[in-house]
């Protein structure tokens, strides 16, 4: 953690919904004059799109059913600690950027799929935003999850992760329902042994519920909307966070533990709003001492 250099780190899983989430931290950010280096997680797999299909029918053909993005062997672990590390002392690193589709390559001039070159950050950023898979990984080699200033885990209920992974990989990436459910089952082995161990270390969690049925999450054919969900919202340590204000701001919330606020699904942007920018404003002036104290 640093003063100088904050980071945020957003983690969750593929089709988890973290997307969203940036959303409402880039709005933070540009309402607050706040200055941020945004590295999406993607860019620290290790193989790109080519490279991973060849690794995966490698893996395939000598009995490893599991190869997934989300284990340690496909992506730079020690790259993305080294990082966080490096920001954290110095406000400065690289990173790069995966080029997911079509409309991301065509200023680069590459195929989609694949990486562009390490360029440094850009210079004088107020602090580092992360979003993606591995942003609390924490393994016998690394500990990622002790650098950033602000870890939020984005956590569906697990049938409504799957029905917005199937939705988005149908509808947006073109991939078959069987394509969909063969990755999901590929991945659970690294899911349950990187994903989530990951919300044990974050600060904040979010997660989706629907209540509408979603016991058979293969044949859905929508994603439940926000007016049909509840959102859970739980604070590893709750001091400091002033309840009573979100209970009132906040309409139809209500408290299930001490530590943990329930908000309707539609509402779940605005208590970001309302969670987050006090969590902005004491990070930029802790900097801005710290800065001052030089």
């Amino acid at each position: 953690m640093s003063e100088r250099h904050p980071i945020i780190a957003i983690t969750g899983s593929s089709g988890a919904g973290t997307s969203s989430v940036t959303r409402t931290f880039q709005n933070i950010f540009r309402r607050e004059a706040v200055k941020a280096a945004i590295i999406e997680g993607d860019s620290f797999h290790r193989f790109d799109r080519k490279a991973m299909r060849v690794k995966q029918a490698e893996a395939e053909q000598a009995g490893n059913k599991h190869f997934s993005h989300f284990g340690s062997e496909n992506n730079l672990f020690a790259e993305l600690e080294g990082l966080f590390r490096g920001y954290s002392e110095t406000g400065r690193g690289k990173a790069r950027k995966y080029l997911h589709d079509p409309v991301e390559a065509a200023p680069y001039n590459q195929d989609p799929g694949t990486f562009t070159d390490w360029e440094d950050l850009p210079a004088d950023t107020d602090l580092l935003f992360y979003e993606g898979l591995h942003g609390a990984v924490v393994t016998p080699e690394v500990n990622i999850a002790r650098y950033p200033d602000l870890l939020i885990g984005v956590v569906p209920v697990i049938n409504l992760e799957w029905i917005q992974k199937l939705w988005r990989d149908k509808h947006v990436r073109g991939y078959s329902a069987e394509a969909v459910t063969d990755t999901i089952l590929r991945r659970m082995p690294d899911y349950v042994n990187y994903i989530v161990p990951q919300f044990a270390h974050t600060h904040v969690n979010f997660q989706r519920v629907p209540v509408v049925d979603t016991s058979n999450p293969f044949i859905s054919r929508d994603i439940p909307s926000a007016d049909e969900s509840m959102v859970v919202i739980r604070f590893a340590n709750p001091q400091g966070i002033d309840f009573p204000y979100l209970l009132n701001m906040i309409n139809g919330s209500w408290m299930s533990r001490a530590n943990t606020v329930v908000v309707p699904g539609g509402k779940m942007e605005l208590a970001m709003q309302l969670i987050f920018t006090p969590f902005i404003w004491r990070m930029m002036e802790r900097r801005k001492r710290a800065i001052g104290a030089l």
